[in-house]
This record gives structure tokens, C-alpha cells and sequence, in this order.
């Protein structure tokens, strides 16, 4: 019980070091700004629950998906990396996304171009990215069931967090 335990915080500080639900509410916040208080949680909501999706996935085969697709984790980092650096960029412009922000069509079309923030860039590869995801492989194939079941436990757990600071980001 104390090896799980042990487990489950040293996963957990490893998940928060690495995705920092603090430092992303800025991020959250210009990319959310021209959104009303409902989408925006809608988008924080949706965002977390493809990063949990995510993160749970490479958790479970992670480590298969790789070696079908004769990736290493390295140039996964690299081009995450890459990704956010490009997304950084553009935010440091100040350049809206005619993408994610539509003007002069259906609002039902704009609701779910701003929606479609939160799967790029917001859950991947922000919340989910490439060091996120080989956290979590490293931590989920560090042992047997019970070490996959507590990193996804503590994924989720911090998925909670992570919401709490970023619904209430726009209001």
C-alpha cells in the first residue's frame, strides 16, 4: 500500500511538473478571449477530456503504437516541440486564426470553430503533449496493472485541477 502510495505522488508531481495547469491559463486565455464565459468552459471541458482520452491511450499502448509506426519518443518531442514553439509565435504576433476564429458566417459554424481550439492547440500539445505522453508511458510501464491504474488515476485527478483553474479563466 505504501509502494502504491508512493507511486501515485510521484506520478501525480511528475504529471503537474510537466502539463502546470498554472502556466497554462494565460495560454488559455488568449486563445479563449473572444469567447463567452459558456464556451469557454465548454472548450476547457472538451479540451481536458481529449488530453485525458489521450494520455489514457498511450498509457494503456503507448509503447505498441510507437513500434507500429517505427516512432521514437525523441522525434515525438521534437515535433511537439516544434508545434508549440509555432503556436507561441503566432500568439506573440497577436494574429487571430481565421480558423478558430471565424467572422461573417453561421453562428452555429462559429460556436464550433471556436470549439475546435480545444483539441488544437489546447489538448494537444499543450495539456497532452509530447512530454506528457512519455510521462505517462515511462510512468505506466514502470510496473503492472496497478502502476497503469494509478497513472491514469492521477491523470485524471489532475485533469480536475486543471479545469478548476481554467473554467472560471474568462469570467
Amino acid at each position: 500500500m505504501e509502494n502504491i502510495a508512493l507511486h501515485a505522488a510521484t506520478v501525480f508531481m511528475g504529471f503537474f511538473a510537466i502539463m502546470n495547469p498554472i502556466a497554462n491559463v494565460p495560454v488559455f486565455l488568449g486563445l479563449t478571449s473572444q469567447d463567452d464565459s459558456q464556451t469557454t468552459r465548454a472548450i476547457a471541458f472538451r479540451s481536458l477530456l481529449i488530453a485525458f482520452i489521450v494520455i489514457a491511450v498511450f498509457s494503456v499502448a503507448g509503447k505498441y503504437i510507437f513500434q507500429l509506426f517505427g516512432l521514437s519518443l525523441p522525434a515525438f518531442r521534437i515535433t511537439g516541440g516544434i508545434l508549440v514553439f509555432l503556436i507561441g509565435f503566432h500568439m506573440l504576433q497577436g494574429n487571430q486564426s481565421k480558423v478558430q476564429q471565424p467572422h461573417g458566417c453561421d453562428p452555429a459554424k462559429a460556436k464550433e470553430a471556436a470549439l475546435g481550439v480545444a483539441v488544437s492547440p489546447l489538448a494537444m500539445p499543450i495539456l497532452a503533449g509530447p512530454g506528457t505522453i512519455a510521462t505517462a508511458m515511462n510512468f505506466a510501464s514502470g510496473g503492472g496493472f496497478t502502476e497503469l491504474v494509478t497513472t491514469v488515476s492521477m491523470f485524471a485527478v489532475l485533469c480536475i485541477i486543471t479545469y478548476v483553474f481554467l473554467s472560471p479563466a474568462n469570467v
